[in-house]
């Protein structure tokens, strides 16, 4: 049985979200205590929350000029301190999500910057061996062909004959000498 790569994002959002629990139910319950909190960071939203649900279930049942009726206190309190707690939450795992892709965008081009390397390195070898082979392509065009130096040997062996029978001397000399070359 083969297992897959373990998911190690799900892994870090589910304990980040465990983690961020305790600190919502912190928020709800100085949100509950703190006055100040209560009455300008949890109220307004509640408020705004209970007036769009309670608009759109209106609507949806088919009466649209009613006047919603706000939320006592007590409940838009409790009201905006769930919204908040949510809201934390939300933050902090839309928060690994934003950390996450930063992380993978960096690994990402990481990723590019070493392929681009390799491919520069390969891209300069290339045109080294492409030196090279033109280097040693002149140099077998410098060399002459095999044949050329059995016409040379056999050019030679006419002169010195020709020298020799110019010189009065025996043909022997320069023929034991081409042999000894050969």
């Amino acid at each position: 049985m083969v297992v897959g790569a373990f998911p190690m994002a799900k892994l870090l959002y589910l304990g980040i979200r465990q983690i961020s629990k305790p600190l919502a139910n912190r928020i709800k319950e100085a949100a509950r205590r703190s006055e100040f909190f209560k009455t300008y960071i949890c109220l307004p939203p509640a408020q705004l929350y209970h007036w769009v649900e309670m608009r759109t279930k209106m609507r949806i049942m088919g009466f649209r000029g009613t006047v919603i009726k706000p939320l006592n206190e007590a409940a838009a309190a409790d009201l905006g301190a769930e919204l908040l707690g949510e809201a934390t939450i939300f933050i902090v795992g839309g928060g690994c999500m934003v950390l996450e892709y930063w992380r993978h965008q960096t690994n990402q081009r990481h990723k590019e910057e070493e392929q681009r390397a390799a491919w520069d390195a390969m891209q300069d070898e290339v045109g080294r061996l492409a030196l090279a082979f033109e280097a040693l392509q002149a140099q077998m065009q410098a060399t002459p062909p095999p044949g050329a130096l059995e016409e040379l040997r056999a050019q030679m062996q006419e002169v010195r004959a020709q020298l020799c029978a110019r010189d009065g001397d025996a043909p022997s000399a320069p023929q034991a000498i081409s042999t000894s070359e050969k």
